[in-house]
């Protein structure tokens, strides 16, 4: 097995187990036998880096000493949905009140800073270094997007230059106190990748990698690549995590699979490669559209279903089909999380948990308020005496308990508010439209698998049932 702390000067046509070019065995070592670079090696021609090198790694340690776990998103393949499980990890814990801090390390396409939603900042540097961008109090973001005149500019960089710039992320910038830092990693096993590895490899016990890929065998032959190559360079594998799962229709909530598992998706990949399935994510437009404008899905997901339950009007898409589409994709997401959290330290699953219980109570009580607003309303245009039913209380304090004292209404004491970007309408009900809707309902029952997921639908029955 390669020293993790040489692994990026290992050249290309090394042996399997080479030790590294700047160790001390280079070149004597028993593995070094007929290597075609054993005598440059056993020469001390590398031995200069390896000062530099002990340099590098006590600099990324002192940075990194208040961060608590790192985690690389990687994949063999592109298009995969790397950044989307990246950005709405650090989403969902920040969520949850954790500190996230989020990395960008896809030099050539970086996309984190779209999907936090901080594209249009710029970053600072000051004594103490880099200042990352902070969307939230507790979550911040560094990207090579941060640093282009425009963000349609090319970066066209080798693999050395590429390497110094990440090593400078870890070196200079100032994270702060951190439970989680979130690693987006580039598609591949190359540099960045290599140096990563390298550099990370004094805090290998705090760094794990989530593989990610999509159900199709084309995925899964380059995801395989990348299993290997962790393996190879001693990173902990978390798991795999199987994005664009099939598309839970909203019309008329069956799954159809878009990418096909011919060979069995991630859950046989993890069984033939000896390691976790962390669980699958599906196709979602909600999802899409929270990555597109820097949102939580989890946070607009909740307040999502919130909305369309409390619809007054009747369509396809504020019906209860829509809400359990929705409701299906977060409990998804909520579930990776936990079997990520869970692996690393099971309290984090277990607060996880606990917090999602509160949010859920505190909807339910602002979903009570709504109904009980409408009902007021609705006897009010009856002609009914708003009193008699008890929906309004004066002094008698009936009010204050179905309401909660004098909470307001419309905010969450708990949650910050913020000012939201439009998402794009799902659909505006006309006369047409739900004529349109109709046969849509029908084509898609029509040809769409009959192949369901039994566990998103027991959840979205629970769901159902509770509320």
């Amino acid at each position: 097995m390669n020293n993790n702390n040489n692994v990026s000067n290992v050249p290309s046509n090394a042996n399997e187990e080479c030790v590294g070019p700047t160790s001390k065995t280079a070149g004597k070592a028993a593995s070094c036998a007929g290597c075609p670079n054993q005598q440059e090696c056993a020469s001390g021609k590398y031995a200069g880096n390896a000062d530099e090198n002990k340099q590098s790694t006590s600099q990324i340690l002192a940075r990194l000493e208040n961060v608590k776990h790192i985690l690389l998103v990687l994949s063999g393949k592109g298009g995969v949905g790397k950044s989307t499980i990246a950005s709405q990890l650090a989403w969902s814990l920040q969520y949850y009140g954790y500190d996230v801090g989020v990395l960008d390390i896809d030099i050539c396409g970086p996309s984190m800073a779209r999907m936090m939603g901080v594209e249009s900042e710029q970053v600072h540097k000051s004594q103490f270094g880099w200042t990352p961008v902070y969307r939230k109090n507790n979550l911040s973001v560094m990207s090579v997007a941060f640093l282009l005149s425009h963000k349609h500019d090319a970066i066209i960089w080798r693999g050395p230059r590429k390497n110094a710039l990440i090593k400078q992320f870890l070196v200079d910038v100032e994270w702060q106190n951190l439970d989680f830092l979130i690693i987006d990693c580039p598609p591949g096993t190359s540099d960045e990748h290599i140096s990563i590895a390298q550099l990370l490899a004094a805090r290998k016990q705090d760094v794990h990698a989530i593989v990610v890929t999509t159900p199709q065998e084309m995925s899964l032959l380059d995801v395989r690549k990348e299993i290997s190559f962790a393996n190879k360079v001693g990173l902990n594998i978390l798991g795999v995590i199987e994005n664009m799962s099939g598309f839970m229709c909203p019309c008329c909530n069956k799954k159809t699979q878009i990418f096909k598992a011919s060979t069995g998706g991630a859950k046989a990949l993890c069984t033939q490669m000896n390691v976790d399935y962390l669980g699958s994510v599906p196709i979602d437009q909600l999802l899409l559209q929270c990555c597109e404008n820097g949102k939580s899905y989890l946070k607009y997901s909740a307040s999502h279903t919130h909305t369309q339950s409390m619809a007054t009007h009747s369509s396809v898409f504020s019906s209860n089909d829509g809400n359990q589409a929705t409701q299906g994709t977060r409990v998804a997401v909520l579930n990776v999380l936990k079997q990520i959290t869970s692996r690393i330290e099971p309290t984090y699953a277990e607060q996880i948990e606990q917090k999602e219980a509160l949010i859920q109570s505190r909807l339910a009580h602002k979903r009570n308020k709504k109904k009980t607003h409408h009902q007021h309303n609705h006897q009010m245009e009856m002609g009914n005496s708003p009193t008699a039913g008890g929906v309004t209380g004066g002094d008698n304090g009936g009010n204050d308990v179905e309401n909660g004292g004098n909470e307001d209404d419309t905010t969450d004491s708990d949650e910050e508010e913020e000012e939201e970007i439009p998402l794009q309408p799902q659909h505006t009900t006309t006369v047409q439209d739900a004529a349109l809707d109709d046969n849509r309902e029908q084509t898609y029952a029509k040809h769409a698998t009959d192949e369901v997921d039994v566990e998103l639908t027991q959840h979205m029955s629970k769901l159902d049932d509770a509320t």
